[in-house]
């Protein structure tokens, strides 16, 4: 499950990164083509990722303030590779 987690974890926050990538490209350039295309896998992957947040959290015996900060690092940039590699590699 750890393994799962971590995978998740990195390919949500490549998403994000896509996605504040595209959202600019779609009002400067008046071009919605990549947010169509990332929108709905990023949705997909960050409901997975909160779901086996919440999986882990009892699974791991995580208390409410790490779970929380695993929660809110879901939507800061760069956020789910810090947990990823600090939490979920060791």
């Amino acid at each position: 499950m750890k393994k799962l987690f971590s995978v998740i974890a990195f390919l949500e926050g490549i998403s994000y990164i896509l996605l504040l990538i595209a959202v600019p490209i779609k009002y400067i350039y008046n071009n919605e083509y990549f947010v169509q295309l990332l929108g709905m896998p990023h949705g997909i992957l960050f409901i997975i990722y909160v779901t086996l947040s919440i999986i882990m959290k009892f699974k791991m015996n995580w208390n409410y303030r790490f779970f929380l900060f695993v929660i809110i690092a879901s939507i800061i940039p760069f956020g789910t590779f810090y947990i990823e590699y600090k939490y979920l590699n060791h």
